[in-house]
């Protein structure tokens, strides 16, 4: 098929989880990431302005979010993508989150958003095989209370667990998925709903034969 969709437009990313400490594994380059309007959004750049900011070296980022100094300054050079987990973990100690090192700057708040407008975030997940991509339905705001995204999860792909303040519910629209919330695994598929609160340990992956798709809404935003 030479139609193109909305997962043509990607906005490298990544997030989700409370894994071991990175160790010095190579990945591939990330290419440069675009907001919604097609605008070059510049995540190692704003990572490294964000860490001078709340005057922390190097190495003490590095500690504290369990990756290796060496990948870390990889990631704010634009020279490798960091995991869902990884990046979870770097916004959470820098006092931001996933949406806002990701937002353009002078993105236009829009009621309805275009199929074929919305922004994919893509993680390059390097501990759950293939990676995920995340449909955002809500442009980021300071302003929002609310965060929607479109999960799209390979079959073998996933999450890893992660722990934050708030509440999620979800709903699949194709596939099957297993939940892991707080330890107890639960299947999900086409049609099933699911709700938790957030400070629970939670995770996912696609036990399907075919790529699943879950519309997740949560507050506060965090990705």
């Amino acid at each position: 098929m030479n139609k193109k969709t909305p997962r043509d437009k990607v906005i490298k990313q990544a997030g989700a989880a409370k894994p071991a400490k990175t160790n010095g594994t190579k990945v591939k380059p990330s290419l440069p990431a675009n907001g919604a309007a097609g605008q070059t959004v510049a995540l190692g750049v704003r990572i490294r302005h964000a860490r001078m900011v709340r005057g922390m070296t190097l190495k003490e980022l590095a500690d504290q979010s369990q990756c290796s100094e060496s990948m870390l300054s990889k990631i704010e050079n634009d020279k490798a993508a960091p995991s869902f987990a990884t990046l979870h973990r770097v916004a959470t100690i820098l006092g931001t989150n996933i949406s806002e090192l990701y937002s353009a700057s002078n993105s236009a708040e829009r009621i309805v958003s275009q199929a074929h407008e919305r922004p994919v975030l893509v993680t390059d997940n390097l501990r759950s095989g293939k990676g995920i991509q995340m449909e955002r339905l809500i442009p980021y705001s300071r302003d929002h209370l609310l965060q929607g995204n479109i999960h799209v999860i390979e079959p073998g792909g996933g999450s890893e667990a992660i722990v934050h303040a708030g509440e999620e519910i979800g709903y699949v629209l194709e596939g099957e998925i297993e939940l892991i919330i707080d330890g107890k695994k639960m299947r999900a598929k086409s049609g099933d709903s699911f709700h938790f609160r957030s400070e629970l340990p939670h995770a996912y992956r696609n036990v399907g034969v075919k790529k699943a798709r879950v519309l997740w809404v949560s507050t506060p935003p965090t990705f």
